[in-house]
């Protein structure tokens, strides 16, 4: 078989080592992939949202397969066009892909159902969301409605912070069209849990658990990212926990879109908040999450290619998720800057270290360097999460290179909520 995985990150990195295990796999492509990636599959230079020159590519090339990982060519409908085409993928359609691709489509899909959500409003001008803002009690959470990288989310704790945020979303287009209308959410508290299912439209199977670190320093502090690393299982993610937020929220959800006319074939994350009042819905993302794929996905011990086929062809229910008895750790290294400006081309000696998933390189005179703003994840496993985290940052202390930065205390809370400290 010949597979095309489609996204340049982490995510996609470790989508296609997993793959390659599955012995009926003859080549990966990845479009575009980056040069960190040619262990276990082939970059191609094709953007991810180039879809004449994808579909003209998997044509040529007679794939067999696509996994769509990154969310703007679900959002795009790449999907849609390439099973016009009769290549099969992995992934949402364009209108699955909404419950990701508009806060606000999500939003209301949960109030109509009434899946435990946050208390939101929604702007479509800046002067109507100031005057709310005037009014409201801080801290306040304001979402771009589209999508926006990871980072179209801001926690305003003061009336100035809101309207920065709002100025910036709405007047400053700081996020292009996904701030024309922005969700204004009440402040939730809580630990998060990120959960993954796979989903083929009538059967829903959830992941093992996982913890996401979203801010960029240590403590929580600084701005939102993409992700700064994960753990998993997600300890506060109890079984008790579980079995609620499987009826409650993860079932439910696949009732509301299957009510809405919407079959959604792909992975369905679940980004959880375990309020005092009980688990509500943060967000919803319509792929697996970057870095949750890397720690999740060397965790599963069914063929990942093989449950993808089945997602396709709509027959998840034979399927029987099973996962390692161990914790995994992931801590991502980012450019000096991020999420803001940084600057690329840093020469990256990775001393030997293999457990390795690139998003942000490239090579200059045949040598390794940074090209973005998350640039490698380091993940090592251990049978505690003390071990798992130990081993990870073991590994992270032997990378040389002048403008990374990391946070120092990934999976902290995961170890506090062990020892009964939480």
């Amino acid at each position: 078989m010949k597979i095309a995985v489609v996204g340049s990150g982490g995510r996609e990195h470790v989508i296609a080592s997993c793959i390659r295990k599955n012995p009926q796999v003859e080549k990966i492509y990845v479009l575009p992939g980056n040069i960190g990636m040619e262990d276990v599959a082939i970059p191609v230079n094709i953007s991810a949202l180039d879809f004449p020159s994808i579909l003209k590519f998997c044509l040529d090339e007679k794939i067999d397969y696509v996994v769509v990982g990154q969310d703007d060519p679900l959002a795009n409908g790449l999907v849609d066009l390439l099973e016009e085409h009769s290549i099969p993928c992995f992934g949402p359609n364009k209108k699955a892909a909404q419950i990701e691709a508009s806060k606000i489509f999500a939003q209301r899909l949960m109030e109509k159902y009434d899946i435990p959500t946050a208390k939101f409003e929604v702007f479509e001008k800046y002067e109507d969301a100031k005057k709310y803002l005037e009014s409201a009690s801080f801290p306040q959470v304001i979402k771009a409605d589209g999508l926006a990288l990871g980072k179209g989310v801001i926690i305003a704790n003061n009336l100035q912070e809101g309207l920065q945020a709002i100025k910036s979303m709405m007047l400053d287009a700081k996020f292009g069209q996904a701030g024309n209308k922005i969700v204004i959410e009440e402040f939730l508290t809580g630990p998060e849990v990120s959960v993954l299912t796979f989903c083929d439209g009538k059967t829903i199977l959830p992941m093992i658990s996982s913890m996401d670190h979203k801010r960029a320093y240590d403590n929580n502090k600084g701005p939102n990212t993409g992700g700064m690393g994960t753990i998993s299982p997600n300890p506060c993610y109890t079984k008790e926990i579980e079995e609620y937020c499987k009826k409650n929220i993860i079932d439910k959800t696949l009732y509301a879109l299957n009510q809405e006319g919407i079959k959604f074939k792909g992975c369905l994350y679940f980004s959880l908040m375990l309020t005092p009042l009980g688990p509500k819905v943060i967000e919803y993302n319509s792929r697996f999450g970057d870095p949750e794929a890397q720690v999740v996905l060397p965790l599963l011990k069914n063929d990942l290619l093989d449950v993808m086929q089945h997602v396709s062809n709509e027959t998840l229910n034979q399927v029987n998720l099973k996962f390692k008895n161990e914790y995994a750790c992931c801590v991502i290294l980012a450019s000096k800057g991020y999420p803001d400006s940084y600057q690329k081309g840093y020469l990256i000696d990775l001393n030997g270290l293999k457990n390795v998933y690139f998003s942000g390189v490239s090579k200059k005179d045949g040598k390794l360097v940074t090209n973005g703003g998350r640039v490698l994840g380091i993940v090592n496993f251990g049978k505690s999460l003390q071990e798992a985290i130990s081993n990870t940052y073991k590994d992270v202390r032997k990378i040389s290179c002048e403008n990374l930065f990391y946070r120092k205390d990934i999976g902290k809370s995961g170890i506090d909520f062990i020892k009964g400290e939480n």
